[in-house]
């Protein structure tokens, strides 16, 4: 008999987490699991899932590509005028989350979003191949258009325009940077009892662990 939707499930039995194991800084927290994700060549380990609402509350969510994180913040790029855009320059607030599901963790995070530097956003566009900062230029992100053949026709006129030329960066396409106020680490366990360790940052810029309930 073939499964419903509803059968589906998994027990998780690789790891714990604990707060005796985590560091005290959620940013060098992170970097150990991307590490331990990118060890394990896990396929794009930095897709996540960016969450984003209107002024009146609508919220949207789509996968893009995380390209950098400091103690600053996680940053990805976009086109400022698409959806997402739009949205967070209305209501500069986001959640990111990272599931790894071959190393059974899910990453949360919460916080304000501002746009990084001209200079960040011209040196990754700069360090691009040449047809993705074209790409850039050829795409009305979000925006309806007639088919696909009219991006191709598009993206063919500006490879020809730009055959002889350096390619700049739109000014509507750069980075965005989220600032977290909440990082949460969650490793799955069996029977659902899975461990979910909140770091909240407090006034003066330290963090606090919390254990949730799962």
């Amino acid at each position: 008999m073939d499964k419903t939707i509803a059968d589906l499930r998994k027990d998780y039995t690789l790891q714990s987490l604990s707060e005796k194991d985590v560091n005290s800084n959620p940013f060098i927290q992170f970097r150990q699991w991307f590490d331990q994700a990118l060890a394990a060549q896990l396929p794009e380990p930095n897709a996540m899932t960016v969450a984003t609402a209107t002024v009146n509350g609508q919220p949207s969510a789509r996968i893009v590509l995380l390209k950098g994180f400091d103690q600053r913040g996680f940053i990805f790029y976009t086109n400022y005028n698409s959806h997402k855009g739009q949205q967070l320059a209305e209501n500069p607030q986001a959640s990111l989350v990272f599931w790894w599901a071959e190393l059974e963790r899910q990453v949360r995070i919460c916080g304000s979003v501002e746009k990084v530097s001209e200079n960040e956003s011209d040196e990754y566009f700069y360090s691009r191949p040449l047809n993705s900062r074209l790409g850039a230029w050829a795409s009305e992100q979000s925006q309806v258009i007639k088919s696909r053949e009219a991006l191709e026709q598009r993206m063919q006129e500006l490879q020809i325009q730009y055959q002889n030329q350096d390619v700049k960066r739109p000014q509507h396409w750069g980075g965005l940077r989220v600032i977290p106020t909440e990082i949460e680490f969650w490793q799955g366990r069996s029977n659902r009892l899975h461990d979910r360790l909140l770091y909240t940052r407090l006034d003066d810029g330290s963090w606090k662990i919390q254990r949730l309930s799962p």
